[in-house]
């Protein structure tokens, strides 16, 4: 089966929420005296040492102006010494296709409205807002597309190209529902990528899937013998294979086939394609064709703090 997905094609500013996008601006010596001297030096570095104790220990063991001189500087570069940020995660993916709203929490607690283009990492945390899709590219080529309100952790991605044995990809889908094809990792490393859902986990074996997880939220999404589809998580596998497990047992799918769990107390089972719910999207977001690019009300020049 041809593959749903194929590659996809930022500033900052301060707003405020989340749920809704900005309309302006861009979101819219001697033994003792080097001893003195490299207590000096180590707290500038890493605030062990109090400022009074570097001023009493360099004044103590040196009375040479330039050793004076010296310390005063230390001094003076230690608040900015000690508020250099951690250096920021490496990107793993990005976001080739957006329609809407979508925001993250990084690993360090910030917030951001993500734009095309955007990086993402991991200990990422995106959300998307009602009417939002968007849409990934994952280094091994990986792509998952999130539906409207809905989250997704990117608890571990290691991917390098000559060291298959590091191989590791592990997302959580806390809410809503995505589709994915798994990309090289998933290919050659098929044991190492699974995704968490709240009542399950889902190893993949080179597959492409979707996945919905109901809390009384997906009253909007039709169902084949109508109403609206039970609250649990849902399952469906177009090529491959999918091992889903919790405490209460585990199923195999593969492609055609349709899963249900409806917690963590009852094991997974294969539904009749009947009562099964297919996840869809778009043809704007799935299409194979096309560079990628925001779609709708999206913005695509910009990606904003949130404060």
């Amino acid at each position: 089966m041809a593959r749903l997905f194929a590659p996809g094609t930022s500033g900052n500013c301060n707003t405020a929420g989340v749920q809704s996008r900005p309309h302006h601006g861009c979101c819219h010596g001697s033994t003792s005296s080097g001893g003195n001297l490299r207590a000096a030096v180590f707290g500038a570095n890493d605030g062990i040492i109090s400022n009074v104790s570097l001023i009493l220990g360099v004044a103590g063991a040196f009375s040479d102006n330039s050793i004076a001189l010296l310390s005063a500087v230390l001094l003076a570069a230690t608040p900015a010494l000690a508020q250099q940020p951690a250096a920021a995660p490496a990107n793993v993916g990005s976001i080739t296709h957006l329609s809407g709203t979508l925001t993250v929490r990084r690993a360090d607690g910030s917030q951001r409205f993500l734009s095309v283009k955007s990086g993402v990492a991991e200990g990422d945390t995106l959300q998307t807002v009602q009417g939002t899709y968007a849409r990934l590219r994952f280094d091994d080529g990986a792509e998952v597309v999130l539906r409207p309100d809905s989250q997704m952790k990117i608890e571990e991605f290691k991917f390098d190209q000559q060291k298959p044995e590091a191989d590791n990809m592990f997302f959580s889908l806390l809410k809503g529902g995505l589709r994915s094809v798994t990309g090289l990792l998933g290919r050659r490393s098929r044991d190492r990528v699974k995704v968490s859902a709240p009542n399950a986990t889902i190893g993949i074996r080179g597959t492409h899937f979707g996945l919905l997880f109901c809390d009384n939220n997906c009253g909007a999404i039709p169902m084949p013998g109508g109403g609206a589809p039970a609250n649990g998580l849902h399952v469906d596998v177009i090529d491959g294979s999918v091992f889903i497990s919790n405490n209460a047992g585990q199923q195999v799918l593969n492609a055609g086939q349709f899963g249900y769990v409806a917690n963590q107390a009852t094991a997974p089972a294969a539904v009749p394609p009947q009562q099964g719910i297919q996840v869809t999207m778009p043809l704007a977001i799935s299409r194979n064709a096309g560079p990628g690019g925001s779609l709708g009300k999206a913005r695509n020049d910009a990606e904003c703090a949130i404060p």
